[in-house]
């Protein structure tokens, strides 16, 4: 295919040279004027470029024939995202006919799984289909960056509106694609956590992780322990005022995340990084005396009391509340840097805990430290160590990697999404190092940790922690550009990860996010469109 593309200049080129007038066929002009189907991030599983571009007319329609609800809702995503920038109508109409066509089930979706989809795209029509809806939603974000770039503006601009012909057969690598918000250390609104879902969205994230709780903040209201939000949640970094979010305010962010087909993954972090509990309920403390509230940025110096009995009573009422909540399968435990805590009261916490998960319906994930007790049949183990990380430590997640425990890769010095790009960044931390765009995207995990069954990987997570950002703005700069390469290597096959072709695709999308008011980091790494 490159050597087709690469031969319309070339021919152009000898005709100009012969001094001949002849000009492009109306078709080489169409598709010149298309991004191709293989310029898309995450990189479709497979593309068959070629045939007749579809442009969107004034009189398009969005087709559901024969489609669901959920299908339609899925319909009208589509048509709220094209129409301020086209001017089109687009109305959705269950009629079949040509235009932009979504359908469940049909030619070519059998083997699509629950995420897959098929996209065609010839002179009549797009036609998307899918096993499942989701698979749907995710063709409309590839469909979104077949067209031009300012189709991502707010009002109306000049088009044309043309998809180049081909087919694009796509499904996922991983099942996990999970990206973590910390909203704990700085506190996010519900305003502002949907900005974020809206961006992971596009790149066919599919987990949400919010870090709920932690030292400087406790971030979810429990109406069992109502202090723990109205006190412990009452501050953050560096001594703002904090906030929480009320029930309501959480099932909001569930209800959003799921009509984005993203799963939220609550984390209580324990029994450390719990100062914000202590301090809530003097209780919790083995001394029966609470410490000041934290708005410092160390780790590792706070601990729920293992051996008392309150401290199990304050899980299960947390774990049920929140699980009530919650209608993904994953409840986050936490389980790092407790440091406070000895070794035999951790395996001693992580097991009274992990049952209190399992009888409130959920599956258990924690930090890859749990694999230093014994985690839980089904469990999954967020491993987040990097280049430092001790040997021991390392073979203890594989043991348990094949001994069943599921893996999600979070390695710090490549999907950290806080860790400066270099040393002028102005915002985030370099413990684990700079982690520029090419490291963050440059690995496999499905060889990642050496030992490790490759059945035993459930995908990857990118990890934004808080410490020094505390607006929309700042979530911005550290994810992107980097947030859309972890994205790629949890959804497309291993064969297709390339840094040189990536780099190109993924300058490709800052026109879009400058369209979108995405406020990205233009790292010298990539060669970015002139502006």
């Amino acid at each position: 295919m490159r050597r087709r593309r690469l031969l319309g200049p070339l021919l152009l080129t000898v005709a100009t040279a012969l001094g001949t007038a002849a000009a492009p066929p109306p078709a080489a002009r169409a598709a010149a004027s298309t991004v191709p189907l293989d310029r898309v991030v995450p990189a479709p599983a497979s593309v068959h470029e070629g045939g007749t571009p579809y442009t969107i007319g004034a009189g398009a329609r969005i087709r559901v024939p024969g489609g669901s609800g959920e299908v339609r809702r899925i319909a009208g995503h589509l048509a709220g995202l094209l129409r301020p920038a086209t001017g089109r109508a687009l109305p959705v109409t269950t009629k079949d006919g040509d235009g932009l066509v979504l359908r469940l089930g049909g030619r070519g979706t059998a083997d699509l799984g629950a995420e897959g989809y098929r996209l065609h795209v010839d002179g009549r029509a797009v036609t998307i289909g899918a096993r499942r809806p989701a698979g749907l939603f995710h063709a409309v974000q590839t469909l979104r960056q077949l067209l031009p770039p300012d189709a991502g503006e707010h009002r109306a601009q000049a088009g044309p509106w043309r998809l180049a012909g081909g087919t694009i057969t796509d499904t996922p690598r991983y099942g996990y694609r999970g990206a973590m918000l910390d909203v704990s250390r700085h506190f996010f609104t519900v305003d502002q956590v949907k900005r974020y879902i809206d961006q992971l969205a596009m790149y066919k994230i599919n987990k949400l992780h919010l870090h709920l709780s932690d030292d400087q903040g406790w971030r979810i209201a429990i109406r069992s322990w109502p202090r723990l939000a109205t006190y412990g949640g009452s501050t953050q970094v560096g001594g703002g005022r904090g906030g929480y979010y009320s029930q309501d305010d959480y099932r909001e962010i569930v209800r959003y995340a799921a009509d984005r087909y993203l799963t939220v993954v609550p984390e209580i972090d324990m029994p450390g990084h719990t100062n914000a509990a202590l301090a809530s309920y003097a209780d919790l403390n083995c001394n029966g005396v609470a410490p000041p509230l934290y708005t410092g940025t160390h780790v590792g110096f706070s601990s729920l009391c293992v051996p008392k009995k309150v401290t199990y009573d304050f899980v299960d009422d947390v774990v049920r509340e929140l699980a009530r909540l919650t209608p993904g399968r994953y409840l986050h435990i936490g389980g790092d840097e407790a440091h406070s805590t000895s070794h035999a009261d951790y395996v001693a916490f992580m097991d009274k805990v992990q049952p209190v998960v399992a009888k409130y319906g959920k599956t258990v994930i924690g930090w890859h430290q749990l694999t230093g007790a014994h985690p839980a049949k089904g469990a999954l183990a967020q491993y987040w160590g990097y280049d430092a990380t001790g040997a021991a430590e390392r073979q203890q997640v594989t043991d348990a990697a094949r001994n069943g425990t599921g893996l999600i890769l979070s390695p710090a010095d490549r999907a950290y999404l806080d860790m400066k790009y270099d040393k002028d960044t102005p915002l985030g931390l370099n413990w684990a190092g700079y982690v520029g765009v090419r490291r963050a995207y440059d690995w496999d995990p499905g060889s990642y940790l050496q030992g490790a069954p490759g059945e035993a990987i459930r995908g990857v997570e990118a990890p934004l922690w808080s410490e020094t950002l505390s607006t929309s703005a700042h979530i911005e700069y550290m994810a992107f550009p980097r947030l859309p390469g972890i994205a790629e290597l949890g959804w497309s096959p291993r064969e297709a990860h390339d840094w040189d072709s990536y780099r190109v695709r993924l300058a490709a999308q800052g026109p879009r996010w400058d369209a979108l008011g995405i406020h990205y980091y233009r790292s010298p790494e990539v060669p970015w469109p002139a502006a």
